[in-house]
C-alpha cells in the first residue's frame, strides 16, 4: 500500500486531497513516468490523480442548483508532472493521437481562445487558468512540464474532459504548494472548466474530488457538500457505450438548455410576481416561491405554455430587452430565430431533482425488502431516462436502443449518464445476474456494430463500483 503524508499546508485546508507515496503497486505510474522522462529528459517530481464518474441519477439539474447522485469510477486522468526552469506550459500525452503543446503561461489565455475544436489541451489550459486565478498574487507560478494518460473513454459521457480540468487545477495547486481542501478545489475547477465555453454545473468536478471508495456521493450545492450514499450490497451498476459520441463544448446543445432553464425560472418568477432579475436558477425561484417540487411542477403546467417560445415573447412577458436579458441573465447569446422549451426543460429538472430525493430515501429505508429497493431504484433510473428522452430531448437514438437491450438483457432499470447526445448509458443489475448480463450485453452491442471499427469488448460493456476522488503521488 502507498503511505500517506501530511496533506496540511499553510492554508489549513481541513479536507486535503490525500498525498501518497508512489509504490510498485502502480505500473500505469511507472509508463507515465518513464513517457515523461523520455519527452523531457528529467524525473517528474509528483502525479496527480483524478477519476471519472458515473451519475446514477440527477441529470441536467447540478446547474439548477439541485442534488445529484454519481460517483467516482475506476477510469481516471494521470498527470506527471515537474516545475519547469521556465514560464513555460509543456504538455504531452501518452496516447499519439493527442499532439504535444507548449505555450507561454502568459499566454493560456489567448491560447485557450484559439478558434477550432476544443483541442485536448485546451482542458488542461482551461484547469491552469482556474488555478492561477486564485493563486496569483499569493505566488509567483512558474512553468510546469505535464505528461497526461488518461483512460477515460473520450467523449462518453463519463466526465473525461472535467477529470483533466480538475486534475490541471490540482496539477498547479500542487506546484505551488498552495493547497486547499477538496470543496475549494472542486469549486474552482467546476469556474475553470467554464472557460472553453460550456455553463455547466458542479456535478463532475465535486465527484472528482469528494469521490468516497464503497459509497455513492449526494453532492449538494450552494454550499457544495458530499453525503455518503451507501448502495444495496445485492446490486451492481453497469456502463454500457453507445459507440456514439459527443463533445459537449463543440456544439450549442448543452448551452441551450442551460438557457433555457434559466429563462423558465425567470418567467415563472414574473408570472408570480416576483422579482425576476434576482433569479438566475430553478431552485432559486423555488425558494422565493417556498413551494415543494410536486408544487412547482403544477406551476410549471399552470404557467408555461407547451409550445417553444421565441425570444421576443419572453422580453415582452419579462418587459425587457434582449439585450438586458443577456447582462441579467446570464444567457450566451443565440440566433435571434432560436426557440426555448421553457416548460418541458424545466418540468424535467422539478421531477428529476424529485428522484434524487426518491432514490435517497429508498437507499437509505431499512425497512425495504432488498429485492424491492433494486426494483424501486431501477425504476427511478428508467423514469429518468424517459424524461431525459421526451422532455430534455438530449438523448441519441444508439442511447435509446441500448437502454431497450439493456433492459432486455436484464436490467431492471436504465438510463443515459452524463450531458447526453451519446456516450453511455449507466445500468442496475442484480449482483448474482451480473456476468451473464455483462456478457449478453457485449454480445449484443459487437452483432449490432458489425461495421464499427473493432473496439475492446471488454471497454464497451463494464461493471463499477464507488471508487476514490483525487489523489497526489510523490515519488
Amino acid at each position: 500500500m502507498s503511505k500517506e503524508t501530511n496533506g496540511r499546508s499553510s492554508h489549513g485546508s481541513k479536507d486535503p486531497v490525500p498525498i501518497l507515496t508512489a509504490d510498485d503497486n502502480l505500473p500505469r505510474l511507472k509508463i507515465l513516468e518513464g513517457h515523461f522522462q523520455t519527452k523531457f529528459g528529467k524525473d517528474p517530481t509528483f502525479f496527480t490523480r483524478v477519476p471519472g464518474r458515473v451519475n446514477l441519477i440527477g441529470e441536467h439539474i447540478d446547474y439548477c442548483g439541485y442534488a445529484v447522485c454519481p460517483m467516482a469510477i475506476e477510469q481516471d486522468i494521470l498527470i506527471a508532472v515537474s516545475v519547469s526552469d521556465d514560464d513555460d506550459i509543456r504538455l504531452t500525452n501518452v496516447e499519439p493521437q493527442y499532439e504535444d503543446f507548449h505555450c507561454s503561461i502568459r499566454d493560456v489565455s489567448e491560447c485557450i481562445r484559439e478558434t477550432g475544436q476544443p483541442a485536448w489541451h485546451k482542458y488542461f489550459l482551461c484547469g491552469v487558468k482556474g488555478a492561477l486565478e486564485v493563486i496569483s498574487g499569493h505566488r509567483d507560478p512558474s512553468g510546469i512540464l505535464a505528461a497526461v494518460w488518461g483512460n477515460i473513454p473520450a467523449n462518453s459521457g463519463l466526465s473525461s474532459s472535467s477529470a483533466l480540468v480538475s486534475a490541471a487545477v490540482l496539477s498547479i495547486m500542487h506546484a505551488s504548494q498552495f493547497h486547499m481542501s477538496k470543496e475549494e478545489l472542486a469549486t474552482i475547477s467546476a469556474r475553470a472548466e467554464r472557460h472553453i465555453g460550456t455553463q455547466g454545473g458542479g456535478m463532475d468536478q465535486a465527484i472528482a474530488f469528494l469521490g468516497k471508495a464503497g459509497s455513492a456521493k449526494l453532492i449538494e450545492f450552494n454550499p457544495l457538500r458530499g453525503t455518503d450514499i451507501t448502495l444495496p450490497d445485492s446490486t451492481v451498476f453497469v456502463i454500457a457505450h453507445s459507440l456514439a459520441t459527443h463533445n459537449k463544448a463543440a456544439t450549442a446543445d448543452y448551452n441551450l438548455r442551460v438557457a433555457e432553464c434559466r429563462l423558465a425560472a425567470k418567467m415563472i418568477a414574473k408570472k408570480k410576481n416576483k422579482d425576476w432579475e434576482v433569479v438566475q436558477k430553478l431552485i432559486d425561484v423555488q425558494e422565493r416561491l417556498e413551494a415543494s417540487l410536486d408544487e412547482m411542477v403544477s406551476i410549471v403546467i399552470s404557467e408555461l405554455h407547451e409550445e417553444p417560445y421565441t425570444i421576443d415573447e419572453i422580453c415582452k412577458i419579462l418587459d425587457t430587452t434582449y439585450e438586458h436579458l443577456k447582462r441579467t441573465s446570464l444567457v450566451v447569446p443565440f440566433n435571434a430565430s432560436q426557440t426555448f422549451k421553457l416548460r418541458q426543460r424545466s418540468l424535467h429538472v422539478f421531477q428529476e431533482a424529485s428522484r434524487v430525493e426518491a432514490f435517497r430515501r429508498v437507499n437509505e429505508d431499512k425497512n425495504i425488502m432488498e429485492q424491492e429497493k433494486l426494483l424501486q431504484l431501477g425504476n427511478l433510473m428508467s423514469k429518468s431516462h424517459a424524461s431525459l428522452h421526451k422532455l430534455y430531448e438530449c438523448s441519441h437514438p444508439r442511447v435509446d436502443a441500448l437502454v431497450d437491450r439493456a433492459m432486455n438483457c436484464g436490467a431492471l432499470g436504465a438510463r443515459l449518464t452524463g450531458a447526453g447526445w451519446g456516450g453511455c448509458v449507466v445500468a442496475i443489475v442484480p449482483k448474482d445476474k451480473v456476468s451473464q448480463f455483462v456478457d449478453t450485453l457485449r454480445n449484443d452491442i459487437i452483432y449490432q456494430n458489425q461495421t464499427e471499427n473493432e473496439v475492446d469488448p471488454k471497454k464497451l460493456v463494464f461493471q463499477t463500483e464507488p471508487k476514490e476522488g483525487a489523489i497526489v503521488y510523490i515519488i
